[in-house]
């Protein structure tokens, strides 16, 4: 039941956009020549119906391509909105790039800039009512996906963990099915692997979820068959899976499948090439836009206590290289320097120190080291090589946060894990940073370190 529903679903969702695009270049038309002033046609509106057409088809499709139409469950929020933008940016520089060449052809820049702006606000408004209002019925108990689970140990408990983190994801675990009964789970067991067959008749589900341990790996062509002679789409977590990306590529070696562990999209150049000029764009702009606040907080670092007025310490940065990383200095010359670390009680902080880490100032300085290549205006925050020798043999993939340019700020800093806080949570955002980043997730953290505002989390957003 639940596919002919996520059927239907799609269905209605392409429809509705369909109709949304459709209509909005004739609203667009009538604002800019009709309530907008200044306006003179030069193009039939009917030359309009037909371009609103081609939109509609080229929005849809691309929509489609970027996977906008996949399962809600499964795709973030945040995701679908970005498709929308993208692929609304996208079409636009095409169209225009086209009529720019067709000289002949005179559509209203301003109606064609007022189509982008409407239909990706409206669009994105409808993917969050909508988003909201699946998560209210399914909290009810309505548009339940029926999953059967096999496996009880590690991965099947954290499986079973993640969905009770969130109710409004819409997924009912009908049971499960394992060697032996688990004391621990508060799902139904329905017996052990010999019962597979039958339970998959008796229960129906929509997915089964394969969690088994290595020690039954051998089971995994029983699972297989099982789940295809029943019809049932069958989905396998890995017994190594705590070791690998959630969002996995894969290659492909004369037929051979081979499974990337992790997937950083900074390696790709392009997203590096477009990181590395953001950085350098903001940088210049801020260290320009700073520059007063600086010269100030110069003179209070001078003023305040005997000492240089910059804070240079080495921290390891991008592929373990060192680096000079600058502060302003907020504590008294001290021997302390290289190795400890700092607290809000710290009696080695001056006043004005304490003024200028309240508010971040002392964090300025680096936008030199942006501007140098050291660091990026966002990333994970670098360590002294201290604690590195330190963690890098007492936290699991403490070292991957090296495979990218540290950062001013980061998704760990903006979610509370700054200073003397836990490293295990610290390098798990870090990680999630570094195997997610995009443009928009820069801008993100940006925002939220500047303003303060809040986000959603990943959770949330699923």
């Amino acid at each position: 039941m639940i596919r002919e529903n996520q059927r239907l679903l799609n269905s209605l969702n392409v429809v509705t956009d369909g109709v949304i695009l459709f209509s909005l270049l004739p609203l667009s038309f009538w604002l800019r020549f009709y309530v907008l002033p200044g306006g003179i046609i030069s193009v039939p509106f009917e030359d309009y119906l037909i371009l609103a057409l081609i939109l509609t088809a080229t929005h849809l499709f691309s929509y489609a391509a970027f996977g906008m139409y996949h399962s809600n469950r499964k795709t973030r929020l945040m995701r679908k909105l970005s498709i929308i933008w993208l692929s609304g940016g996208l079409n636009m520089a095409v169209l225009l790039s086209f009529l720019f060449v067709q000289k002949n052809i005179n559509f209203s820049r301003w109606t064609l800039a007022i189509f982008f702006l409407l239909s990706c606000v409206i669009l994105s408004a409808k993917r969050i009512a909508m988003r909201l209002l699946l998560r209210f019925f399914r909290r009810r108990g309505y548009n339940q996906k029926r999953v059967l689970l096999i496996g009880a140990d590690a991965m099947g408990h954290r499986y079973l963990q993640e969905l009770k983190k969130d109710s409004s994801l819409g997924y009912q675990v009908v049971g499960y099915i394992a060697s032996k009964k688990k004391s621990d789970l508060d799902v139904p067991y329905l017996g052990n692997f010999g019962k597979l067959v039958k339970m998959l008749e008796k229960h129906r589900p929509d997915e089964v979820i394969s969690a088994i341990e290595i020690e039954d790996f051998h089971r995994t062509p029983q699972i297989i068959e099982a789940c295809e002679k029943a019809g049932v789409k069958l989905s396998i977590i890995p017994f190594y899976a705590e070791y690998i990306h959630s969002a996995r590529q894969f290659d492909e070696f004369n037929g051979i499948p081979l499974m990337n562990i992790r997937h950083i999209p900074l390696d790709n150049w392009a997203n590096a090439f477009a990181k590395r000029a953001m950085d350098i764009i903001g940088s210049s702009l801020l260290l320009i836009l700073t520059s007063p606040i600086m010269l100030l907080c110069a003179i209070g670092v001078k003023l305040s206590s005997p000492g240089p007025i910059l804070f240079r310490q080495e921290r390891i940065g991008r592929n373990k290289k060192p680096f000079k990383m600058y502060k302003f200095r907020s504590m008294r010359v001290n021997s302390e320097e290289k190795t400890g670390w700092s607290s809000d009680q710290d009696d080695r902080k001056t006043k004005f120190g304490s003024f200028i880490r309240k508010f971040s100032l002392d964090e300025f300085p680096q936008f030199f080291n942006v501007l140098k290549g050291d660091m990026s205006l966002v990333g994970p925050r670098p360590e002294v090589p201290h604690y590195v020798e330190l963690f890098k043999e007492e936290v699991p993939l403490y070292m991957v946060k090296h495979q990218v340019r540290p950062g001013i700020t980061g998704w760990a800093q903006i979610n509370g894990f700054r200073g003397d806080t836990s490293i295990k949570g610290r390098i798990q955002h870090d990680i999630y940073y570094i195997e997610h980043w995009s443009l928009l997730f820069d801008l993100r953290i940006l925002w939220t370190t500047v303003f303060g505002g809040k986000f959603m989390n990943s959770e949330q957003l699923n």
